[in-house]
């Protein structure tokens, strides 16, 4: 059974069709990569998966069933994360506060939801951030505790929108790491949103490349060529390799960064 199918699906934002008439299946324990520019679909795919937005048209599965909203099998990372520098919380007990979302306060652990929090940080390498505030850590330091918080429920599909935001080369390659580690070890398939493909080159099994409307999901050599993106892009689009990079420039122009220089300077917090 595929993880994600979609059928002749339609995403619609405010009466546009974001994705429209899509088709691709991905199978158990897949990392994708999902790239495109600004406005692609990329969070309006998640939020579908998610259960937050039925499609128009067509048909959305995730596990065989239409999505529903709180389904405990899928781990999310969102874009937004602005308010997590200021918390003066403690890493153990902010991820603690996620395993019974129901409930207000800092919540009462017992002792296997303790030793499941320990697991999860031992996981991504983050057991030192357990008794260390929010404010305190680093941004691949918060990093890794979102990561451990989005797989506390031990899930099956873990869909994760643009984290290496803000995130410099160093701690980017920290993160991708330890994602590709911990998923493949638990047999989780990803879903992984990101401006730039050179970033995920090595981790991902395919891509999903976005744009006009439209999804492409291959191998990198099969989608990532210039006859595809020119289509996604809606204009001429050259890709060069070199030193084992990828390139994706419109007229000389390096697209790919300049969607992402665009988009840190301006509104993280964009749905694409």
């Amino acid at each position: 059974m595929n993880v994600i199918e979609l059928d002749r699906a339609t995403l619609q934002i405010g009466g546009r069709a974001v994705l429209k008439d899509v088709s691709f299946a991905i199978e158990p324990g897949e990392f994708i990569g999902v790239l495109g520019p600004n406005g692609a679909g990329k969070t309006t795919l998640m939020r579908a998966i998610l259960g937050l937005l039925p499609p128009s048209a067509g048909r959305l599965t995730v596990f065989g069933h239409a999505p529903r909203c709180g389904d405990a099998s899928i781990g999310y990372l969102p874009q937004l994360r602005t308010v997590l520098p200021d918390l003066r919380v403690r890493g153990l007990d902010y991820i603690a506060s996620s395993m019974h979302g129901e409930r207000w306060g800092l919540p009462s652990l017992s002792a296997a939801n303790r030793a499941k929090i320990e697991a999860t940080l031992d996981a991504v390498g983050a057991r030192d951030l357990a008794n260390r505030a929010l404010s305190d850590m680093s941004g691949g330091e918060r990093q890794r505790l979102l990561l451990a918080q989005a797989l506390i429920g031990e899930p099956k599909l873990l869909l994760l929108d643009e984290p290496l935001i803000s995130l410099d080369a160093r701690h980017q390659e920290v993160v991708i790491d330890v994602i590709r580690q911990v998923c493949r070890e638990r047999r989780i398939t990803v879903l992984f949103s990101a401006h730039e493909l050179n970033q995920l080159l090595g981790a991902i099994d395919r891509v999903l490349y976005l744009g006009n409307g439209q999804a492409v999901l291959g191998r990198v050599d099969d989608v990532v060529t210039a006859p595809v993106l020119s289509r996604l892009y809606g204009t001429e689009i050259e890709v060069l390799r070199a030193g084992g990079h990828i390139f994706v420039l419109s007229r000389g122009r390096d697209v790919e960064r300049a969607d992402h220089m665009h988009d840190h300077g301006h509104d993280h917090g964009h749905a694409h």
